[in-house]
Parts: C-alpha cells; structure tokens; sequence
C-alpha cells in the first residue's frame, strides 16, 4: 500500500513514525553495543582467570603429572575461547552497532530533506489558498459597493426633488462600482482556478511523491534492521566451530589424566637410587659379665639366639655413623645456598638426571658456539677473497673469542661427564682421585688440580678483569700435595701452553701455590680446569698454582692440543 495515496493527509501522523522509527534503530544500537561491552567484559575476565592460574615457574620446574598437563591444556583451550569471545564483540562493533550508526545518521538526513519538501509544497498551497481568498473578499466587497451605488442611483432616479447632476452623479458611480465588481470577479474566477490546479498538483503529485520517499526509507530502515539482526546472530554461530573444538580439547585434555603415569612419575622424580637400610646388628655389651651356671647367674644371651663369641668389641661410634648413611634419605635437610656444581646435594638417581640434563644443555651451546665458529671461518674467507666486503683479520678477536668458548664448554662438558661416570659406577681415574679428596674442608665440587677446593664459583672459566682489589681465593687443601708434586718431579717439564701477566700480588701461603709480585709475568703451563687456579711456571723454572683471577692470561693458538695432552698426563699421574 502507497502512503501517498492512503495518507495523503497524514504528514503530521508520517512525520512522527519516521522519528520513532529512527529512535528505534538508535535504541537497538545501544543494545549492541552494551551487548559487545558484555562480551569484551566477559572475554578481559577470562584471560584475567588465566593468567591468574597458568603456571609462573620456568619450564624445567613445571610438574609433569597428567593432572597437571591437563589443567594448563583446558586453560589455554580457555584463554583460545576468550579469544572467540573477543572476536564476536569485534564482530558485533564493526558489522552491527558501527553500521547501525552509520546508517542512523543517513536516515536522518534524509528524513529531514524530505520533510523540509514536504513543508515547502505545504507553504506553497498555503499562499495559493490565501490569494484566491483575498481575490474572493475583494470581490465580495466590490459586489457590496455596488449593490449600495445601484440602490442610491435608484432613489434618486424615482426621487422628483433630485436634480439631473445628482442623478447623473449616482448613476455614474453605479456604474463604476459594477465595473469594478466585475473586474474583482475575473480576478477571484483566475485566482480560484490557480488555487484549485495547485492543490490537484499537491495533493496528486507533490504529496504523493514526498511520501513515497519517506515510505521507502522506512521501509529501507526496517530491512536494515533485519539484516543487523542476522549479522547479531551470525556473530556467534561464526565462532561456534572453534568455541566446539576449544570444548573438544577440554574433553580431550580430561581423557588425558593417567593416574598410573602420575605414579609413575612420583617414583621418577623422587626415587634416590640407594638400597633400603638393612637389620640393625645385634651389639652384645654384657660380654664382660657372662659366666658360668656355678656362679649362679644367668647368661645374657637372648633364646633362640646364637651365643655371641668372644672378639674384639665394636666401635658404636662407627655402627652409628655407618646407620645414619643407611638412613642419610629420609634425614636429608635442603641445603641453605646455591646448589653445588656437581649436584652431589641429589641422591644418586636425581644426580644422574640432572647431570644428563646439564650435559645435553652444554652440547647444545657447543654446538652453536661450533656453528658461529664456521660462520666466521666462511666469512673470513669471503673477505679473504674480496678485501672491498672487509677485512678478514677484524674477525681474528671473535674468532679467537669462540674457540675460548667451545675449550670452556668442553671442559664443562669432560667435568660433567666424569661426575656422570662416578654416579653410574663408571668412575674415571681422575674422578677416583676426586672423591678421594672428598674429605677435604671445601665444599663438593669444587676440585682444585691437586685435589683443593674453592668456594668461589664466579672464578670458573673466567678471564680476569683489572680491579682495584684482588677477589677473594679459596685455599687449596695440602693432603696428598707432597706425593703429587713428587710424581709430577719425575716427569718432563710441561710444555708452556701461554703466558700470564700478575694483575696483584699472591703470597702463595698454600700447598702447591706459587708466589708472584704484581704484574709480573709467568708461563702458562696448564689451563684453569673449572676449579679458579692456573698452573704456571716462573722463568727461574719454580712451578705452581696460581689463581685464576689474579692473572691475565694469553693462550697460544696451539694451546687445545697442548691443553689435551697436559689433561692426559695429569691422568696418568692420579692414575
């Protein structure tokens, strides 16, 4: 049905549902919108949820039951829901609430420019009408005039008393007046008949096309509200495709729980490797006070049990010591400090994981290291072969830089496999001689080249830098110096690997150490091996250990295989 011909008189009544229409389009807006707002909320709290319980410990402290797995998988298939979420609000903001305003602002402008059209053809009519009704007045009026000059003209006419000129005059304005009468009658006739064509064209044509412009965007208004209706609901059914397999992984990540696997893994984590503690043997201490029946006493010998022959009486002090090694798993206390080197705080098992695990770690930063070391051999050639890229002897210090490197990680790597070799019963002789020095006052770990410890584990593999006092030394333990130094006196001298310079001055109190003066320069004749001491040479031929960091130290390029030949030979000697 047409509003131009159904309502032609209805502009008021049409002027008013347009704006309702429009409020309308603006309130479901809002709705979006706080609907979107909803969304976002809902999708900030879930992420917040995550992130409050996803794990913030590194990867390596992570526990590794089923249970656990699960629950970080279900969370992050959460945080990929509150992404969905996140995505219809998006969806709802671009395709729904930001058309819909789009829209509401053109509606309005055209609403406005088809009512002001409207008004104008109103006006227009307006001032037609008001013409013809003041063309009717005035002929109305004119007719009046006339009827009362023709009413004087007649009286006087009849009058016998009148003169001619008084007749003559009346008669004269009578027919003035009818001439005027007729004249207003034409005018009010054209008048009528222009008012009439163009209220036909108003209400015919003006009126009817107006309206049906305003019927089309009403009608344009509500199909748009349809369409933003579909895309509302499109918003969500888009996502339910990922929301059904985040809910999947959940239902998957539930299916994944493996309570036996978690047993297992307990017995993993925690077994220490070590024997159960055996009986406690039986300790006779009435000895001394068993006799005879004729002495009228009674023997002391439990029944059933053997009698305890005479022999030398046992040192309880060593039965209990050897019981509290038995028992040393379930006495054990955290240790207070950084954990040593060699993880001798572990029992045995764990030991052996972890030091697998530092090794497979060290390998990996070897071979990087080995890789950079070809990269630079490369590009050294590629500038050896065009100067114009660049010098090749600019990549000399980084080259020198990561052959340091990998000597470092290899003797890392030789340390670690040693303590690996001891944990599994496959000792090295040289790590034989370091657990033989185990009793020694230092710490575990921290072998000095003639079985002496340090406590300061920032010396390891480190080029010392000039600083205004020398750092603190650990001392270097003294039992078993003398046989050492006696079998390394009946060997060839070491062949000299480098030379040092003396950044301070050591006294050289220790066993087996060497006093030097302050910049003073030594040979180097064996490398620091992770314990903080260098073993150099003096030029009078006096050989000892200095520390590490209290000397700067210059490696010749040949010092890899004079460094492995001087590990060979220490071996042969702790052998």
């Amino acid at each position: 049905m047409s509003w131009g011909t159904e309502l032609w008189d209805q502009f008021e009544n049409l002027d008013k549902h347009t704006q309702w229409g429009i409020d309308f389009l603006e309130r479901y807006a809002k709705f979006v919108k706080e609907r979107l707002e909803i969304e976002q909320n809902y999708a900030k709290q879930l992420r917040n949820l995550v992130k409050k319980y996803c794990p913030k410990r590194s990867k390596d402290e992570e526990p590794r039951f089923t249970a656990c797995l699960s629950f970080y998988s279900i969370l992050n298939e959460l945080n990929d829901y509150a992404g969905q979420r996140e995505l219809v609000a998006e969806e709802m903001g671009h395709k729904v609430y930001g058309e819909l305003m789009r829209y509401s602002q053109d509606l309005k402008a055209e609403r406005k420019h088809h009512l002001q059209e409207g008004r104008k053809a109103q006006q227009y009519l307006d001032q037609c009408w008001k013409q013809m009704d003041n063309s009717k007045k005035k002929f109305e009026r004119e007719c009046r005039e006339a009827e009362k000059s023709q009413m004087t003209f007649e009286r006087l006419d009849n009058d016998v008393n009148a003169t001619k000129s008084e007749v003559e005059k009346a008669k004269s304005q009578y027919y003035l007046r009818t001439h005027m009468a007729d004249e207003s009658k034409n005018e009010y006739a054209a008048q009528l008949q222009n008012f009439n064509a163009e209220q036909w064209k108003h209400f015919n044509n003006a009126i009817p096309h107006i309206f049906k412009n305003l019927q089309d965007m009403d009608e344009r208004r509500t199909v748009k509200l349809g369409e933003t209706y579909r895309s509302f609901a499109e918003a969500e059914r888009r996502v339910i495709p990922i929301v059904s397999k985040c809910l999947e992984g959940m239902v998957s990540a539930a299916k994944a729980v493996d309570e036996r696997k978690d047993s297992a893994i307990v017995v993993e984590s925690f077994k220490s490797g070590f024997e159960p503690p055996g009986d406690f043997p039986f300790e006779d201490f009435s000895q001394t006070l068993n006799r005879t029946g004729s002495d009228g006493t009674i023997s002391s010998t439990p029944r059933g049990e053997r009698e305890v022959t005479p022999g030398p009486r046992p040192d309880p002090r060593h039965a209990m010591n050897r019981t509290k090694n038995k028992l040393w798993p379930f006495g054990t206390k955290k240790p207070k400090g950084p954990p040593p080197e060699d993880f001798s705080h572990l029992p045995p098992e764990q030991r052996r994981k972890r030091l697998q695990q530092r090794i497979d770690e060290l390998q990996k930063e070897l071979q990087k290291e080995v890789d950079q070391r070809e990269a630079l051999n490369k590009m050294k050639d590629v500038y050896g072969k065009n100067p114009k890229l660049g010098d090749p002897s600019s990549l000399e210090p980084k080259i020198s830089e990561t052959i340091c490197n990998m000597e470092k990680l290899r003797s890392e790597i030789h340390r670690h496999e040693n303590w690996l070799a001891e944990v599994e019963g496959k000792q090295s002789r040289g790590d034989r001689r370091h657990s033989a020095d185990n009793h020694h006052h230092a710490p575990p770990g921290r072998e000095s080249p003639e079985g002496s410890y340090t406590d300061d584990t920032s010396q390891e593999h480190s080029t010392p830098h000039h600083r205004s006092h020398p750092p603190p030394t650990g001392h270097r333990a003294t039992d078993n110096a003398h046989e050492f130094d006696d079998e390394f006196d009946d060997d060839d001298p070491l062949p000299v690997i480098g030379h040092c310079k003396a950044l301070y001055s050591y006294d050289g109190q220790d066993e087996g150490t060497l006093v030097m003066a302050e910049d003073e320069v030594l040979y180097v004749i064996e490398q620091d091996k992770g314990d903080g001491w260098t073993r150099a040479r003096k030029q009078s031929g006096e050989e000892g250990y200095v520390p590490t960091t209290y000397v700067d130290i210059t490696m010749e390029k040949n010092c890899k295989g004079l460094n492995q030949d001087c590990f060979e030979r220490l071996e042969i000697h702790w052998s």
